[in-house]
């Protein structure tokens, strides 16, 4: 008798200071340019859809922080542990995201991702984002170069559909 695998066990929380110790231990460990303590501690502070993604042993698997505008959504990080990575956790946030847009009202989800990032970007592609445009020298790259951005959007279903 072959042994069912058990479903993977995850709980996305909102992200609070007191769990910005883990998240700058991934945020450093998963990028050459990590954003900085203050970015997450101002994003809170301003009231930014910021959660992290736990697993059921209640360990940081990932995190998000999106700021809402208009009639839209910016994710400005989407992050998952390099140790955790390729098992879905980032679909799983992205989900969790467009579900935060439809119950806002928010019609469209934005985005910039570095333009070497394929393993993103496919990611992106795969759930309905398309590329609508490049910011040039947009992220730091080595040393002080810049790297553009692709600029990527998705409609979000049920909400972008019913507009006229």
């Amino acid at each position: 008798m072959s042994a069912q695998p058990q479903a993977l066990q995850r709980l996305l929380l909102p992200m609070t200071p007191l769990q910005l110790d883990a998240v700058m231990a991934i945020e450093t460990e998963a990028y050459a340019f990590p954003w900085s303590r203050g970015n997450f501690v101002d994003s809170i502070a301003s009231g930014y859809a910021a959660s992290v993604l736990y697993d059921g042993e209640g360990r940081i698997l990932g995190y998000f922080v999106a700021m809402a505008g208009v009639d839209e959504m910016h994710l400005l990080n989407i992050t998952v542990a390099p140790q955790a990575q390729h098992r879905g956790h980032a679909l799983y946030m992205l989900d969790a995201l467009v579900d935060l847009c439809q119950a806002r009202g928010a019609v469209q989800l934005w985005l910039e991702v570095r333009e070497t990032n394929a393993r993103a970007r496919a990611i992106y592609l795969r759930r309905g984002f398309v590329h609508v445009g490049v910011r040039r020298g947009y992220y730091p790259a080595p040393q002080g170069q810049r790297e553009d951005a692709a600029v990527m959007s998705l409609a979000i279903p049920g909400v972008a559909d019913g507009l006229e």
